[in-house]
């Protein structure tokens, strides 16, 4: 069945190709000299197509939009099948390599994830007397840098630029036509099939200023009832008209600017989530009279800041590429969604102030909190306060921490306490500049009742039976909630007790042991249970829930985007014990070696199977547990393993989605020789693919991480040594990495 959904869409996307520029009176130039970007010592090796395209729903779902890093903005271009038609839900980043038209130039999209989000005020460069359309393009013509994007469209004879600040996106078009120049704000645009209302439109004749705004209902957003956004823009060209049509959920300002032919109209648009003041403040802040190629320097200059934070050296020039490019995604989100005056739109919809930290939101947590926030910790100390501090304002304002927090809302995404994880990891590695008791308040609230619809779902029949029964009314995931439930309730044991709060940490250390009860002592996998007790009869490991969704029997009952088998290795804060629920350390490493072996054939394959699969993360730190089970060798086969063959720069060079970079902090970390265990201050140590790695660590330490002997035969680990001490535990500390120093592996061809 799934070649055959292989063989549609491949065709669907040849078929689309081969109509890109047949359109009636339309002359398509053949040649065109775009123009030539110079990059820095990083932001060269950053290549920013990887993982935007591939087969539908595996795919990275990234985009190739120009942005600063954690900014809000990432101004890039939204492209479709011909007509505009969203047959199969491609990329939500908005861009997807096999497309071959562009509906126009949006001013931010969520990085990575499934969801279909923002792409608001989209832009739309058009020549005569009416508006584009869907615009063909050519790759051949395409630029894309960290701060920068280009397409030369071939039918407009027109070269369209984007680069960005935080909150403001700068356009730069240059028209080869004669005909009416024109630019199509679109105030009421999305992204897939969403809406909006309330769309408003204002132009002053006197000043030249355009702005509106819009109430934006996305698969997000439209979850908390909505996302106000506005906007205020500015163009650097005298207009010759501009007509506002349309109605509250179809509104567009087309800008007229007459012949301009050779010359380029610059046009800034900045953007806010709480007035159309603030909007305007933004763009007089971060751009003012700063021309294109100001804006476009300074973004390149923060890129190349933020890359230099890790220097690294490999004569092979692809894992360079991959190793940058994956350090770039892990700095597109959380955003910045703090305006020039500090003020910010809260989860209660109101106005709030953020004083000593940047407020931040559309954080993945379900995702990040496995290895990304980790990152953070390591380079990015103050972006990790922010966020910290903003879960507890987010908590404070809406009643429960976020498990998946997009603009000003919760998207409620997922399920459980991600949250839990991060923070309590954070605390442990020495994070303590946010209020702490606060949090602790909120997590332990959530794991002991139902708070509202944002908190654990089916929480008091977790805490009664000990775990989520499978024949309670509603319930979907029943395996998967207790696994994580059990987790986080770990993550409030282990917080309680750095906190001095003993009788706490033992009742949450007892709660996470809930994991167990769904274990089945038969057949030693994780499944589900109904309220008598018993398991259910329908099972299959080898069957995941993507399957199970068109089977006429359920047999991956309680799983959430998974199997059984990727499900099997989740009790991360109890190692040992899940362990020794199979019996044996050499049981458990042969299951799991299996596991590793039962991978999809290849990377980004349109059925990921029941196997390994490091492009979803629940299942993203199972090469490091050969390690636990006292096989460092398999851990180190393994992650070699899967840095070549899961990782390339194609533009499928990513094995499922980033998920706000949490692909790609999994290729960093693991580049490096060392991963973190989420949710502790310890970190497996692996075998590195680079020669050497140069960290700037957020205290102002330097750690450099030396491999002799390193190659693509030489993955396995001899020694280790952190400052000429013997490292002799499969782990190494946050407190260790944080003091700086040469951590050096000496590899070997040999186990």
């Amino acid at each position: 069945m799934f070649q055959m959904l292989k063989t549609i869409v491949i065709l669907f996307l040849s078929f689309e190709m081969t109509l890109t520029g047949m359109f009636n009176g339309i002359t398509i130039k053949n040649s065109y000299d775009m123009p030539e970007i110079e990059t820095g010592e990083y932001t060269q090796y950053v290549d920013s197509f990887i993982g935007t395209g591939g087969l539908p729903w595996t795919c990275g779902m990234l985009s190739t939009a120009a942005s600063v890093p954690f900014g809000l903005v990432r101004l890039g271009a939204d492209t479709s099948f011909i007509g505009g038609a969203y047959l199969i839900k491609t990329n939500t980043s908005g861009y997807f390599y096999e497309h071959h038209h562009i509906e126009g130039f949006s001013h931010s999209r969520l990085s990575g994830t499934g969801a279909e989000e923002y792409e608001m005020f989209r832009v739309t460069p058009a020549v005569g007397k009416s508006n584009a359309g869907v615009i063909p393009y050519s790759h051949e013509f395409e630029t894309a840098v960290p701060g920068y994007y280009a397409v030369y469209l071939q039918t407009l004879d027109c070269l369209a630029e984007l680069t960005a600040t935080a909150h403001a996106g700068v356009h730069r078009y240059t028209f080869g036509s004669s005909k009416d120049a024109r630019l199509s704000i679109d105030v009421s645009s999305f992204a897939g099939n969403s809406r909006v209302e309330k769309s408003f439109a204002e132009y002053d004749e006197e000043t030249g200023l355009i702005t509106g705004g819009t109430v934006l209902h996305a698969q997000f957003s439209g979850r908390y009832d909505g996302l106000p956004i506005y906007f205020a823009a500015k163009v650097n060209k005298d207009i010759k008209e501009v007509k506002i049509k349309g109605d509250e959920t179809d509104l567009k300002v087309d800008v007229n600017f007459g012949d301009i032919k050779d010359s380029a109209v610059e046009l800034k648009l900045g953007i806010s989530f709480v007035s159309v003041e603030n909007a305007l403040l933004n763009l007089e802040t971060e751009v003012g009279e700063k021309s294109f190629d100001d804006v476009r320097a300074e973004a390149q200059a923060q890129w190349e800041d933020e890359l230099s934070l890790i220097k690294i050296d490999t004569a092979d020039e692809d894992i360079k590429t991959i190793f940058y490019t994956a350090l770039y995604r892990t700095m597109i989100m959380p955003s910045d969604i703090t305006d020039a005056n500090g003020e910010y739109l809260g989860f209660d919809k109101q106005v709030h102030v953020a004083d000593g930290y940047t407020y931040r939101s559309d954080m993945s947590l379900w995702d990040t909190v496995r290895n990304t926030h980790a990152l953070y910790t390591l380079i990015e100390a103050e972006v990790q306060n922010d966020c910290l501090n903003s879960l507890v304002e987010m908590a404070k304002a809406g009643g429960a921490l976020p498990r998946w927090p997009q603009g000003a809302g919760y998207s409620g995404s997922m399920f459980g306490d991600s949250a839990n994880i991060m923070i309590t990891e954070s605390y442990l590695k020495g994070y303590t500049d946010f209020d702490v008791e606060t949090a602790y308040e909120y997590m332990k609230k959530s794991s002991d009742g139902a708070v509202n619809k944002v908190g654990r779902e089916f929480v008091n029949e977790y805490n009664t039976y000990g775990y989520v029964p499978e024949d309670i009314d509603g319930t979907k995931k029943s395996v998967s909630r207790t696994l994580e439930y059990a987790w986080q309730d770990g993550a409030i044991a282990d917080l309680a007790t750095a906190l001095g709060y003993e009788e706490d940490a033992e009742r949450y250390t007892e709660k996470s042991m809930f994991y167990k009860n769904t274990f089945n002592p038969e057949n030693h996998y994780f499944m589900a249970r109904n309220s008598d007790g018993s398991f259910v009869k329908e099972f299959s490991p080898n069957v995941s829930s993507f399957i199970d969704e068109i089977l006429p029997v359920k047999l991956a009952k309680g799983y959430c985007e998974g199997s059984a088998q990727q499900w099997r290795w989740s009790a991360t804060h109890d190692i040992d014990g899940m362990i020794e629920l199979f019996g044996s350390e050499e049981y458990f490493v042969s299951e799991l070696e299996a596991f590793m072996e039962a991978a999809a054939p290849t990377r980004a394959f349109l059925d990921p199977g029941a196997g390994f699969w490091v492009g979803n993360q629940h299942d993203i730190h199972t090469p490091y547990l050969f390690s636990d089970a006292g096989r460092d060798d398999l851990t180190e086969k393994w992650v070699r393993w899967t840095l070549a063959d899961r990782f390339s720069t194609d533009i499928n060079g990513l094995d499922g989605n980033d998920d706000g970079g949490t692909l790609s902090a999994w290729y960093v970390f693991s580049s490096m020789g060392f991963y973190p265990l989420a949710g502790s201050d310890k970190y497996w140590i692996g075998s590195p693919n680079l020669d050497s790695a140069e960290i700037t660590l957020s205290n102002g330490n330097t750690l450099k991480m030396t491999a002799l002997n390193q190659s693509a035969s030489n993955v396995y680990v001899k020694s280790v040594t952190l400052n000429g001490e013997v490292i002799t535990d499969n782990y190494l500390t946050h407190a260790q990495l944080m003091g700086g120093g040469e951590l050096v592996f000496t590899m070997s061809a040999n186990p």
